[in-house]
């Protein structure tokens, strides 16, 4: 399974956000020794929803949005869920964090699963950087690495 960590980021907003950028890519590296894992910055939720239509797979790709109306996880229940996912055979599965003013619902309509980060509202870069550091968590857990303690 490729996971795909995607963000709506106008380029205005990209050029302050080296800090994050630089621990996202550290998280990716560090992903990547479980599954592929890459991170895609888009312009527009168009833009995103475009790009999703033309992923290759026998299956479309199992597309997740962040909502702060979506379901909240546990490290270990998130964990279950993409490993549920892999063994089903999904071969692409893409995380994206959407626009300031929310998802449209062409968006919610495309998504398989809404997942909040929780109740709190972050900024889109660190966003990102929570979103990664759980997907390497996920990993983690699913190959029984000492990562996570369970706490």
């Amino acid at each position: 399974m490729k996971i795909t960590l995607s963000a709506i980021l106008p380029r205005s907003a990209r050029s302050k956000a080296e800090a994050t950028d630089r621990l996202v890519a550290d998280y990716i590296t560090r992903t990547t020794r479980y599954f592929p894992c890459t991170s895609q910055l888009f312009d527009t939720e168009a833009a995103l929803l475009d790009w999703l239509t033309l992923q290759p797979g026998r299956v479309r790709a199992f597309a997740i949005l962040l909502d702060s109306r979506g379901q909240q996880f546990t490290s270990e229940d998130f964990a279950a869920r993409l490993g549920r996912l892999r063994d089903d055979g999904i071969q692409r599965l893409v995380l994206a964090i959407g626009p300031a003013d929310g998802w449209s619902s062409q968006a919610h309509a495309r998504a398989d699963l809404l997942f909040s980060l929780g109740r709190l509202t972050l900024p889109h870069q660190l966003a990102r950087v929570v979103l990664a550091e759980q997907v390497y968590r996920a990993a983690t857990i699913l190959a029984g690495h000492p990562y996570h303690s369970g706490h």
